[in-house]
């Protein structure tokens, strides 16, 4: 059997569908409640979380050995971007600009590990998608018109893949570039990356909008990247390979 659900979990929209599998339901709630324990564990919001508690003084030594390596991801991710990616706030940790494209694939993982082997999983507009959708084909994934979110600029078609997009439209200004933090990115207005898993994409895409016009450059030096990058004059950019995942242009 095939399903799709989606439900409101870390604060944003988190959707996932599977194609011909006999436990897709159970799968499915799973998979929502695999990341309702990943918030538990990650949202400065919540007072008892884990970051909160190191955040509020927690010893390392009592750290769990998972939040160990989530950070220690975070800190790879710096330094792989030219401390563009910076998890430190005002001396907390935030690690969240990691975390969703993390968990996503974590998520992925799980699936694979049930044969689980068509599937879409979406949170907050970063995806990770596997072999086929219901039609047999390619997964479909737009890239909305950030000047006018009902329009669709680019409809690529992925598999094995993950897409993220990093913008300011729908939540305003969260992303700031830490080498100039009291200046904000006003001539990117999205950014969407293709990358081998939704992890890699999520937070390369992160880093390289707070690089302004600089970001897709970046994207285009990694192997196995691709980016599509919305200027706030209403012109794009894209990189060289990022043409063979379109299947539509509309604008």
């Amino acid at each position: 059997m095939s399903a799709k659900q989606t439900a409101l979990i870390m604060g944003m929209p988190i959707t996932v569908e599977i194609v011909d599998a006999p436990d897709a339901e159970t799968a499915i709630q799973d998979t929502f409640d695999y990341f309702r324990s990943v918030d538990d564990k990650y949202s400065t919001y919540k007072k008892v979380s884990e970051i909160t508690r190191i955040n509020e003084g927690l010893p390392k030594t009592k750290w769990s050995q998972e939040m160990r390596e989530v950070l220690a991801l975070c800190e790879q991710t710096r330094q792989q971007t030219n401390g563009y990616f910076n998890i430190e706030h005002n001396g907390k940790l935030d690690p969240s600009g990691l975390v969703k494209g993390w968990a996503i694939e974590q998520a992925a993982k799980r699936l694979r590990e049930r044969k689980i082997e068509d599937f879409y999983i979406e949170a907050g507009g970063d995806i990770q998608v596997e072999g086929l959708n219901t039609a047999g084909e390619l997964w479909k994934i737009g890239i909305e018109n950030p000047f006018n979110r009902h329009e669709i600029v680019k409809v690529l078609r992925v598999s094995g893949l993950g897409v993220a997009t990093s913008g300011t439209y729908i939540r305003g200004q969260h992303i700031y570039d830490p080498h100039s933090p009291d200046q904000t990115v006003t001539a990117v207005k999205s950014l969407t990356v293709i990358g081998p898993n939704i992890y890699e994409a999520d937070r390369f895409a992160t880093a390289a909008f707070a690089m302004g016009l600089k970001g897709i450059e970046f994207i285009e030096s990694l192997p196995n990247f691709e980016g599509y990058m919305i200027h706030s004059n209403k012109t794009a950019t894209y990189t060289s390979g990022f043409e063979r995942f379109v299947a539509t242009a509309h604008v």
